[in-house]
């Protein structure tokens, strides 16, 4: 997996980038991948922002995993994101494992892995280093940016960071501050991670190794998150795995013991175990009202970006009033938005999922958005 990141997209930031912790990084990877071609007029280009887990590879297939890229779903030709029209564009975040510099990345000081020793980053430093992408493709203004979940929350922070780099915006399932639950719940995961022997104070990479079992339980209480109860009880109920009745013993009876363990396991092979700890550090972190003594309303304030805002019915990791919560404070700022709630028992999870209606109203909006811009850009 190494040598194959050596191959993929990355330019270097050689603008110093002071972090919100008080610390200067320069001289940075940052790993990227574009879909799509650039028009003449540059008025085409879009934006992602990944998630959690996610990287830059959003469509077509991962070149490191040999898997599909995470939403499939929604961008590639003839999709929502059309790649055949539109111009996507997807970093992976400083912090992640995907290429960006991260905490298994060495340290110039030490000739080591940073480990702990990587400055504890923040959702502003994610977006601020990416503004670099944009000088780097010289796009000047986007057609839009999206994102879900944390992708969600980068683009906000983006928005009020950068308020004339984007025509148009669509967060999508998040909020502009995490909740003491999901602060509670990536708790949980850190600790799940940092109680594994082989983490060893997050020096397991100086034997080579990875703390899977910790890594694999954080992942499995993310994936509970991202479901919903009626999904969950839908797809597995009380299914057994593969057997008759009860084995009375602690091997994965039920059908949804069996899928989380799946899911963790498979995971370990493409995420790294510090990079868990820093990003969700990071979303814990993020707070846009607290930036603006004006509070939430202050951080868009004479914004002239579009907004389409879209929650789902059944998430319950970012709530449908936690996305309203914003809607009011863009209306109350004077912004331009609509907004969208998708009835779905898909939970959290919906945006990366064949819903129907989800797509329906992403390419809906973004082509109407793409003949305003420029109509707008020939004036």
């Amino acid at each position: 997996m190494n040598s194959k990141l050596k191959d993929i997209k990355k330019i270097i930031v050689t603008k110093p980038l002071k972090l919100d912790c008080g610390k200067t990084i320069n001289n940075f990877p940052l790993a990227y991948e574009t879909y799509g071609k650039l028009n003449k007029n540059k008025d085409n280009a879009i934006l992602v922002f990944h998630a959690l887990t996610g990287d830059q590879f959003v469509s077509e297939t991962n070149p490191i995993t040999n898997k599909e890229g995470w939403w499939v779903t929604a961008v590639g030709p003839g999709k929502a994101i059309d790649t055949n029209k539109y111009f996507v564009i997807c970093a992976n975040v400083i912090g992640g494992c995907m290429g960006s510099l991260g905490p298994k990345d060495i340290n110039s000081e030490t000739k080591q892995p940073y480990g702990l020793d990587f400055p504890v980053i923040t959702i502003r430093d994610m977006i601020r280093a990416q503004e670099s992408l944009l000088d780097h493709l010289e796009i000047k203004k986007l057609l839009c940016a999206t994102g879900g979940s944390m992708g969600g929350m980068q683009l906000l922070q983006f928005c009020s960071t950068f308020p004339d780099k984007a025509f148009s915006a669509i967060p999508i399932a998040c909020s502009s501050s995490h909740s003491a639950q999901n602060i509670a719940l990536n708790e949980l995961a850190r600790q799940a991670i940092m109680a594994d022997p082989v983490w060893d104070k997050g020096k397991y990479f100086l034997k080579n190794v990875q703390p899977k079992n910790g890594l694999a339980v954080a992942r499995m209480v993310g994936h509970i998150s991202y479901l919903s109860e009626k999904g969950m009880q839908e797809k597995f109920g009380r299914k057994l795995q593969e057997k008759a009745d009860y084995e009375f013993s602690f091997n994965a009876d039920f059908q949804v013991e069996s899928y989380l363990r799946h899911q963790g396991y498979a995971f370990v092979e493409r995420f790294d175990a510090n990079s868990i700890l820093y990003i969700t550090r990071a979303m814990d972190y993020f707070d846009l009202a607290k930036q603006f003594k004006g509070g939430l309303v202050e951080a868009f304030k004479g914004q002239k970006t579009k907004y389409l805002i879209i929650s789902f019915s059944s998430d319950w990791l970012y709530t449908t009033k936690e996305n309203k919560d914003i809607v009011i404070a863009l209306n109350a700022s004077g912004a331009d938005v609509s907004y969208s709630e998708i009835i779905t028992d898909k939970g959290h999870d919906s945006f990366l999922l064949e819903v129907p209606d989800f797509l329906k109203t992403l390419k809906s909006f973004i082509d109407s958005m793409h003949e305003k811009f420029k109509n707008e850009k020939r004036i």
